[in-house]
């Protein structure tokens, strides 16, 4: 089964608990509570997403973190690359360096999941927050 990380779940919960909630700055403590959250884990992912553009976080007393685009502008597929660099289903597909699996030159599987993945990236691609936040 493939299956999307904690980090990728949590970051779309917290997401889409800021688009619901857009006319107030939002704590990662509130959505820890209210999203049943671990709050270390959530700060991290918070954090990455910020580094990635996804969102923006104002200091202070009253401080927390809002959407940096229009939710009907951010993908699922926008948090997936910000949270683990890489979309895809085997490693060959992205392979940074070149490197070839042992089973390369029989491989019987690469071209089908290449495009099974095309397909899923496509919906994850034209999946938004707004989408997600309206349900």
């Amino acid at each position: 089964m493939i299956k999307l990380s904690k980090k990728i779940e949590y970051g779309i919960l917290a997401l889409q608990y800021i688009a619901i909630h857009s006319d107030k700055i939002i704590s990662a403590k509130e959505i820890s509570e209210q999203m049943g959250i671990p709050y270390e884990f959530l700060s991290k992912t918070l954090q990455q997403l910020m580094k990635k553009g996804l969102i923006q976080s104002q200091q202070g007393i009253k401080g927390g973190y809002v959407l940096s685009k229009k939710p009907s502008d951010l993908t699922v597929k926008d948090i997936i690359i910000a949270l683990e660099g890489k979309a895809s289903f085997l490693d060959c597909f992205v392979s940074s360096k070149g490197l070839v699996c042992d089973r390369s030159p029989n491989c019987t599987i690469k071209n089908p999941m290449e495009r099974l993945q095309s397909k899923v990236m496509q919906v994850f691609g034209t999946t938004t927050i707004e989408e997600i936040a309206a349900n």
